[in-house]
């Protein structure tokens, strides 16, 4: 028997997301003036473009409705980015741009967490019987 939703499911597998880009995004920090240090990146697209490929099956009440399947995606990829440019010490690390996906990736995770504190608070409220 499942106890939680879906959609819990849904938020930690997206928390998991934001917190490798994190963890990414500090790697480049932390080796900005390291020689020769390529800048890595996380993909996130590839694999939630595969899971809405993946035709799903489920219930449907009319046959207008979309397929769904409940597959997890596949996970993230971290690879190097390319097209970058470097300086002289063959570094690829942009601490502005570096800082900016930080504070986007903290917004991100900020959302996340608020999201999953509503989820419990709703069952907690459930749990007490509305009280």
């Amino acid at each position: 028997m499942k106890i939680f939703s879906q959609s819990m499911s849904t938020i930690e597998t997206a928390l998991n997301q934001t917190s490798l880009k994190q963890k990414v995004i500090s790697q480049n920090v932390a080796n900005v003036d390291t020689p020769g240090y390529k800048a890595k990146d996380v993909k996130f697209k590839d694999s939630f473009e595969s899971a809405l490929a993946n035709n799903m099956q489920t219930f449907r009440t009319d046959s207008r409705h979309y397929e769904l399947n409940r597959q997890e995606p596949n996970g993230a990829e971290v690879y190097a980015k390319r097209g970058v440019s470097f300086n002289e010490s063959g570094n690829s690390v942009d601490m502005d741009q570096e800082m900016a996906e930080l504070a986007a990736n903290q917004i991100k995770y900020n959302a996340l967490i608020d999201r999953m504190s509503g989820k419990f608070s709703s069952l907690q409220n459930v749990i007490k019987g509305g009280r």
